[in-house]
């Protein structure tokens, strides 16, 4: 999807649309039941009640709408730091042509660097980031709220209008006011699924949400953090303690989103740090933990060919679809012989780069092949490469490289192999 999509174009998606479906549904529902259970003409009460309920579907829906149109803020194409020297602390980003500022994370859906990206949510069709954070916190807020208020109207129009035949035979008519027909009794029944399915699903996104808040952490970093404390945890000789750049304490944290100008504070690039730390403590981190990555990475070849799909049960059968990585993820279509350098281990799936031919690389337009080439693939239809060195040469150090065989005893074997010191890896 292109980053350039903007406007009400971006309501042109599953996402929107069924978002918008779900509450104008919630929202319509409630109103019409409720002009039976609670009729807003007949009391003060009954209108503050209604009113009251117009006023969350109308926040809910404002603050929808600011989110998806106003976006996460994204970082210019080609952009670097404003001092060259600080390019070496920072990642750069081959799809956007420019390094990363502090916080910013290249979006694989909308094809662009985000600031301060937490996560990309379809139902907005956007990133949540720098921009947007309030504004989407504010939706998942009113929507929950009016949305249990909605739960409270169907549930007991739904009581009185199944009980309504009891109550118009024992003297209480004046409650038996709910009169369902067919299509009204499913329109309850659906809408009360619907707003119970909203008040728990959005409470939950919701916790999660004011807990990154309160943290002044994202959910991206979320998972930094995690694997700094990790390394330092696994790899003794690492002195340097770890400290998160960005917990100013909790009302700092809230008043850096929740602000009178809807989170355009600042620019989304240079961020206000703590004590001890400067704006590029976590890029640092961030490199490290790539460089490691790249230690760990082992390279593969491609022995049948991968469709690509996401259940490629026809090709790899049903084992490989049920274990399948829970994960929006691509996958990658792959031919005989492909390289690929994997950096995720699963039972049943790999995660990885596949290298690019020479005349991909060349640009030789007819060469070039469609699709992502950073994805999950089946692990049966690949073999690890290693290096062997074969005993008996003059010198020790005549070495070919083979595939490592697939079959039940493929792991056995390379252990063996590692401990008679005849195989390495790949790094």
């Amino acid at each position: 999807m292109s980053a350039e999509i903007s406007g009400f174009r971006r309501f042109l998606h599953w996402g929107p649309i069924t978002a918008l479906s779900i509450i104008k549904c919630i929202t319509l529902t409630t109103l019409y039941m409720n002009s039976m259970w609670w009729p807003p003409n007949e009391s003060f009460a009954g209108f503050a009640h209604q009113a009251l309920f117009l006023l969350l579907s109308t926040l809910a829906t404002f603050n929808y709408v600011m989110a998806t149109l106003t976006g996460p803020g994204l970082m210019p194409k080609q952009w670097h730091p404003k001092d060259p020297k600080d390019a070496q602390f920072l990642q750069y980003c081959k799809k956007c042509e420019g390094y990363k500022a502090p916080r910013s994370h290249h979006c694989r859906k909308c094809d662009r660097c985000v600031k301060k990206m937490d996560h990309h949510c379809p139902w907005i069709n956007h990133c949540v980031g720098w921009a947007n954070h309030a504004y989407f916190t504010y939706f998942l807020l009113f929507s929950i709220l009016g949305s249990l208020q909605g739960t409270v109207v169907l549930c007991c129009s739904f009581w009185r209008g199944i009980y309504r035949y009891y109550y118009l035979t024992h003297g209480l008519a004046h409650l038996a006011s709910v009169q369902f027909t067919l299509v009204s009794i499913i329109m309850c029944i659906l809408g009360m699924g619907l707003a119970i399915g909203v008040v728990i699903g959005l409470s939950m996104l919701l916790f999660i949400q004011l807990k990154t808040i309160v943290n002044n952490q994202t959910g991206i970093e979320i998972w930094i953090v995690e694997k700094a404390i990790y390394r330092r945890y696994r790899n003794a000789d690492c002195d340097d303690e770890f400290l998160y750049p960005y917990d100013l304490g909790w009302r700092a944290n809230l008043r850096l989103v929740f602000n009178d100008e809807c989170q355009k504070r600042g620019d989304g690039i240079e961020w206000p740090v703590v004590e001890g730390c400067d704006q590029y403590t976590l890029t640092r981190e961030q490199l490290a933990q790539k460089e490691e990555k790249r230690a760990r990475t082992r390279t593969f070849r491609c022995t049948k060919p991968v469709t690509g799909r996401w259940l490629p049960i026809f090709s790899q059968g049903w084992r490989v679809c049920v274990a399948a990585p829970c994960s929006d993820e691509p996958r990658i279509s792959l031919r005989p012989n492909d390289m690929i350098r994997v950096t995720r281990f699963r039972n049943h799936w790999l995660f990885g780069e596949r290298v690019l031919t020479e005349q991909e690389l060349a640009g030789v337009k007819k060469r070039q092949r469609k699709g992502p080439i950073r994805g999950w693939f089946p692990r049966r239809s690949a073999v690890e490469v290693i290096e062997a060195v074969h005993e008996g040469s003059g010198d020790g150090n005549s070495e070919t490289t083979a595939p490592l065989a697939q079959n039940g005893n493929a792991h056995s074997h390379l252990k063996q192999q590692q401990r008679n010191g005849h195989a390495k890896k790949y790094m």
